[in-house]
């Protein structure tokens, strides 16, 4: 177990892992609405308070998984409980647990039936969303992937909006199918290991032939493509997110997309390096697609959640981008935009879901001209908008500065042809901020609308908080990266001199 830094004190990822789980059956036996988001509300404060430790006392001068736990589990199939924390998920890790309690309360005044269930639903999430990131054992993490599933789908089928059964059933028959495949992988790395293993760190470590390599690289695609989702699987993600409830937006945006991204980075780099090298100027050029195919399609919508649904198809296509153009600057940037995306994204929703519930509408020529009523309001969302289109000073800028360096430093095409993605993603954020701000003359009166009151300030401003923290100052949250990130890309770089490498070559300049 030389790969883990074995925690000998309190269990603070189990900790984390089943605290909302254990909230979650308090709520079974819990009468009263009100009752239940005050219990919720706690719960998931009280998982992010825990949760900050983390950072603090993370030691930035290893690659290790730190806080590890470590039980045998299923002695007979080698399957054991394997917890730990590295520079690529600890930032992931600390965004999950601290955008769960703006759920709650970004859904008190949302959601108003069935609120238990709804609450239930929310910690159950927490829970399996932790244990992705948290999980080095490929059972116990393809647990917690499927666990996921099935509260995700009740968020978007029992409180969604008209077209919520379509939209549920699409987001569970992608991602199942994306399951399967994982499935498949995992299975498939097992009867290879020698011996047998589950063990994530020691299937790193194991050496494949390079024909393996392709089908298992294969497999692990679909199903972290499916969820990031990149272009051509992210068809499901547009209705997914307009029919979701406000918090199911958010913890689509938030967290559910960057479980692909952290896939690709996890397995399909250091396990299956040599197929990375061949299909990566594939995914390059999917990336690109995505990129330039979210903006234009976010520049034609006029209801404010596709517009920022896809918005995060061009923004998750920088992120495959800058991790397969397999450089420092481009796979730490990468790592950074997964949070920043995380904080924007979420914000947006946040701003829409607050302004749907006084106007009942989505549509930007309902929702025009409101800047002389709800100053605050538009405040926060217009340096959310900025944010979003990358202004320096945001934290997008720093992320999407760095996966630009790392796509020319790795191609001048490949960074030369991702700047219209920039540039689509001011005139797609500008145009929904003029209008629903100064916009037209045959809007309906809005004169009884209020500003935001001081519930909804609270959820919003934390976030901003973080936009200028990471834009002005990212230093600490690069920093936990770095050493990890040298380690993955050392574990990548033993396939530079293969074949694959050769044929990447040919294949882009």
């Amino acid at each position: 177990m030389d790969f883990l830094l074995i925690n000998q004190g309190f269990p603070i990822l189990s900790t984390l892992i089943f605290l909302p789980l254990a909230g979650a059956l308090i709520l079974l036996i819990m009468p009263g609405d009100h009752a239940c988001r005050i219990w919720t509300l706690f719960i998931t404060v009280l998982t992010a308070l825990i949760s900050l430790p983390l950072f603090f006392m993370f030691d930035r001068s290893t690659h290790l998984y730190q806080f590890a736990e470590h039980h045998s589990w299923i002695s007979a199939w080698n399957i054991n409980y394997t917890l730990g924390i590295d520079g690529i998920s600890l930032l992931l890790v600390l965004m999950t647990t601290l955008i769960m309690p703006l759920c709650v309360l970004g859904s008190w005044r949302y959601i108003e039936k069935r609120v238990k269930e709804f609450m239930i639903c929310l910690l159950l999430m927490e829970t399996a969303m932790l244990g992705v990131f948290m999980a080095l054992d490929f059972v116990l993490f393809f647990i917690f992937w499927e666990a996921m599933l099935i509260p995700m789908y009740l968020l978007i089928a029992v409180w969604g909006g008209p077209r919520k059964t379509y939209a549920s059933i699409k987001f569970f028959i992608y991602t199942l199918t994306g399951s399967v495949m994982l499935l498949v992988a995992i299975i498939a790395l097992f009867l290879t290991s020698e011996p047998q293993t589950f063990s994530i760190p020691q299937l790193m470590a194991g050496h494949y032939s390079t024909t393996f390599q392709i089908w298992v690289f294969l497999a692990f695609f679909l199903a972290f493509a499916i969820k990031v989702p990149m272009f051509p699987f992210h068809t499901w993600l547009p209705a997914a997110h307009v029919e979701a409830p406000t918090a199911g937006s958010v913890i689509l945006a938030s967290v559910l997309l960057k479980m692909g991204t952290y896939g690709f980075l996890r397995f399909c780099l250091p396990i299956t390096p040599e197929a990375t090298f061949i299909f990566m100027p594939y995914i390059l050029w999917l990336s690109i697609i995505g990129i330039l195919y979210g903006g234009f399609t976010a520049l034609a919508q006029q209801d404010m959640k596709k517009l920022i649904a896809y918005s995060s198809v061009g923004h998750m296509g920088f992120v495959t981008l800058g991790i397969f153009v397999l450089n420092t600057q481009g796979i730490e940037g990468a790592i950074l935009q997964m949070i920043n995306h995380g904080i924007v994204t979420g914000a947006l929703f946040f701003c829409v879901g607050m302004l749907y519930e006084r106007t009942h509408s989505r549509e930007l020529a309902l929702n025009a001209g409101i800047g002389r009523l709800m100053p605050i309001y538009v405040v926060f969302l217009g340096v959310f908008s900025l944010a979003s289109l990358a202004f320096p000073g945001t934290n997008s800028f720093v992320g999407e500065f760095m996966i630009l360096v790392g796509a020319f430093s790795h191609s001048l095409l490949i960074g030369a042809v991702a700047i219209p993605g920039a540039i689509l993603a001011a005139a797609y954020m500008f145009r929904m901020y003029q209008r629903v701000t100064w916009g037209g003359t045959n809007n309906p009166s809005h004169n009884g609308l209020a500003d935001l009151n001081a519930r909804e300030v609270l959820i919003l401003a934390p976030l901003l908080l973080f936009v200028f923290w990471i834009g002005l100052a990212p230093a600490p949250f690069l920093a936990v990266m770095e050493v990890s990130v040298a380690h993955l890309l050392e574990q990548v770089g033993v396939a530079g001199q293969t074949e694959g490498m050769s044929l990447a070559r040919l294949l882009l300049p």
